[in-house]
């Protein structure tokens, strides 16, 4: 059987190496946010491109939050600092696309949420403590229509977003609060809050105060032992609410 070639990768646009190129020049320099960067002329000049191919990779790079231009006294360009939220939102764009399942979250948030409990224990703050029970007392009571329900599942998902953010590895932290935001996009988008779902509420609750007692006495075996069994639990009843869902979507 005679082997297909491999598809070669699509060739990218000189506007897009230029991009490319410039990023690389920053890293070597060991420049920072806010540090200027060099002008159209002197790209121009050192690179040997046109202004259009210049200026289209300038545009690029501030799309993608790497580049500020700044006008006035003492404008110019200058390296800019992507913000976790624009990254997040960026990532989000990349699996727009694709059929990302309640397993196919799960699967990491079982791995990775029981480490960042763990990682926390003894490290959190009397403050920081409040401001999870805070969350936990949004709603103390079942909802009592769907919008209020959809209003707990987004809430709840906010408590596992503050804790992430406390990690002291920001890859971690990054990656876990980018599957909290992907699971509360994914369950407005197909609105997995309805039918209403006592026991996700109850349970949740549960063991979200369980968790924050166990980060109180810095027990740190309990808080992972906690957070996994809180999301194998979460899994299950996620899961049965998707099927919900998908069958009252083709009853209808």
């Amino acid at each position: 059987m005679t082997r297909r070639p491999d598809k070669a990768p699509p060739r990218r646009s000189r506007p897009v190496q230029l991009a490319e190129t410039i990023k690389e020049w920053v890293v070597e320099h060991e420049l920072r946010a806010g540090d200027r960067l060099p002008g159209e002329a002197e790209l121009i000049a050192r690179y040997g491109r046109s202004k259009g191919t210049v200026r289209e990779a300038m545009r690029i790079l501030e799309a993608q939050g790497l580049v500020e231009t700044r006008t006035g006294p003492g404008g110019g360009s200058f390296v800019g600092e992507v913000t976790g939220e624009r990254a997040r939102a960026l990532l989000a764009n990349y699996f727009y696309f694709r059929d990302l399942s309640i397993s196919d979250i799960y699967q990491l948030r079982k791995l990775l949420e029981p480490e960042v409990a763990a990682s926390l224990a003894g490290r959190v703050s009397e403050e920081q403590l409040s401001q999870l029970e805070e969350v936990i007392a949004e709603y103390p009571l079942p909802a009592r229509d769907v919008d209020e329900e959809r209003a707990q599942h987004v809430s709840s998902l906010k408590f596992h977003a503050l804790l992430a953010s406390w990690a002291e590895n920001p890859l971690l932290a990054f990656t876990v609060e980018f599957m909290t935001q992907i699971l509360t996009e994914l369950t407005v988008w197909r609105r997995l809050y309805e039918p209403q779902n006592r026991a996700l509420w109850q349970k949740g609750r549960s063991y979200q105060t369980e968790l924050v007692d166990a980060l109180r006495k810095n027990d740190a075996s309990r808080a992972r032992a906690v957070m996994r069994a809180h999301m194998e639990v979460a899994e299950s009843l996620m899961k049965e609410q998707e099927a919900r869902v998908l069958r009252r979507f083709i009853a209808e």
